[in-house]
């Protein structure tokens, strides 16, 4: 069995990842990785499964015992990606998706150049401002402010393998869904393996 391949998916926030990457987990056969955050847990968030949720200080101890497959701090909060639990599902052969944000993307695409990048754009800026604006947690300062980072953060798209916009959930999570099935078809070590198989049975 070979190894499982590692999708991440980001893009502006507000615009419906954690959504998409729910209904991918319940539709196909990949494995959400879970991050730790310092920031506080929203009314609807479980810890241990939205989000590992600890202070300041946890975070650091995890970050001194290189512990991250990447962390960065957003809007004066810090993100990261446990190591271990990743690893171990790739080489169960378990593909895996990591929902994180642009610079934690660029950060795994350094360590995981193997890794296969999907950026979610809003429909329009009009919806993502309706999206975040609902969900009652922001103040308008901070709106503001993910709305302009939203257009900062656009700019990063080519670095990304691909692009899928977010205009409903569903169309959304088949798109991405027909990405990943391409993906294990690609050419790759593994297939070279499986000729030299052929020539052995010849």
């Amino acid at each position: 069995m070979g190894k499982g391949l590692l999708f991440v998916v980001s893009g502006p926030s507000g615009t419906g990842k954690g959504t998409i990457c729910k209904a991918l987990v319940e539709k196909a056969a990949i494995a959400l990785s879970v991050s730790m955050t310092t920031r506080k847990a929203r009314s609807n968030e479980v810890n241990g499964k939205n989000y590992y949720f600890v202070s300041n200080a946890e975070f650091q101890d995890c970050v001194q015992d290189s512990g991250f497959l990447e962390f960065a701090e957003v809007y004066g909060n810090y993100y990261g990606t446990p190591k271990k639990p990743v690893y171990d599902l790739l080489e169960l052969g378990k593909d895996v998706v990591l929902e994180i944000d642009i610079q934690g993307a660029l950060r795994i695409k350094e360590v995981c150049p193997k890794a296969i990048f999907i950026f979610i754009l809003p429909p329009s800026m009009t919806e993502l401002r309706k999206r975040i604006t609902g969900r009652g947690s922001e103040s308008q300062d901070v709106i503001d402010l993910r709305l302009g980072e939203a257009l900062e953060e656009v700019a990063y798209i080519d670095k990304y393998d691909y692009c899928v916009v977010n205009d409903e959930v569903d169309k959304a999570v088949e798109k991405i869904i027909a990405i990943m099935n391409a993906e294990h078809y690609r050419v790759s070590e593994d297939i070279y393996s499986l000729i030299e198989n052929y020539k052995e049975e010849m």
